[in-house]
């Protein structure tokens, strides 16, 4: 079962916007030292749209190896190809990651039945566990409550990360989904913890990528039992969880770790670097946050 936080990990690149593979390796002993419970290599928050296929491919690979077995790793694997996701969830099971994350196809727009045959192509011909992954705001396509309970019983459908960031969104699909396997991952760090409260199991965190070790705390204590301490948690990091969100993914996280003396900032166009006001924003919550 997938559970507690998963940091959605930056792509770390060089000046000359090459891949930083050795920068990825000390980002990762960072996630795993600050109590992080799996990585998640080429999703959104790691430019996935713009790495070449080979350049997707080295990266979850060493991440797979850096990690070690240490913690899990769900390798993005999403494209609004079904042909191209599903090469993708084959190299990430062939490296040996322990689970494939999913978007539903952006762009295309396909129907709810598309969606099913989608997710269930890929899982019917790739046995690993599928973490689908359904952020409408991004993809211009919403999988209903009812489209996830059609394919929550797929023995390789293990799980669903929501992103639409509504509570009764949430507690609709939990409804719809049946079966004590299949696990719910908040998509939204601002609702991490209500999630949770409703059921869910977990977040695929951009905060994770600045502040990993609140984020497992939160998820740790919640499971623990102890929810005061997770609420406590939660509005801790509530400034992060929005102001991280101020332009758009990953600009604010990569901008962070750049502050935080970690990351060179580089990301590759069409995004580009923060505005000077929502920067000087981000840095005040960062020093309110205990970060630099």
């Amino acid at each position: 079962m997938f559970r507690g936080s998963y940091v959605a990990l930056v792509t770390p690149f060089q000046a000359d916007g090459d891949l930083d593979l050795g920068k990825l390796r000390e980002l990762i002993e960072f996630q795993i030292e600050n109590g992080t419970h799996g990585i998640v290599p080429c999703g959104t928050t790691g430019e996935s749209p713009t790495l070449s296929h080979d350049e997707h491919d080295i990266v979850v690979a060493e991440t797979v190896k850096a990690v070690d077995g240490r913690v899990q790793v769900i390798a993005g694997a999403g494209s609004n190809s079904t042909a191209e996701a599903l090469r993708l969830t084959r190299h990430a099971k062939a490296v040996g990651a322990d689970g494939a994350l999913v978007i539903t196809p952006y762009y295309n727009k396909p129907t709810q039945e598309g969606l099913v045959r989608h997710f269930t192509s890929i899982a019917d011909q790739v046995d690993i566990p599928m973490v689908m992954y359904n952020v409408p705001g991004r993809t211009g396509s919403d999988m209903l409550a009812a489209t996830v309970g059609r394919v929550a019983s797929h023995p390789n459908i293990a799980a669903i990360k929501e992103a639409t960031g509504d509570l009764r969104r949430t507690s609709e699909v939990i409804a719809a989904c049946r079966a004590e396997e299949f696990v719910v991952l908040s998509g939204e760090d601002s609702v991490t913890f209500p999630m949770m409260s409703l059921g869910g199991k977990g977040v695929i965190s951009v905060v994770a990528n600045v502040d990993p070790k609140r984020m497992a705390q939160m998820c740790d204590a919640f499971d623990s039992g102890d929810y005061a301490a997770s609420q406590r948690l939660h509005y801790e990091l509530l400034p992060l969880a929005c102001d991280l969100f101020i332009e758009t993914n990953p600009i604010p996280a990569k901008t962070s770790l750049e502050m935080m003396d970690m990351l060179n900032g580089v990301m590759r166009l069409p995004l580009c670097e923060m505005g000077a006001e929502n920067a000087a924003s981000l840095r005040a919550t960062l020093e309110i946050s205990g970060l630099l």
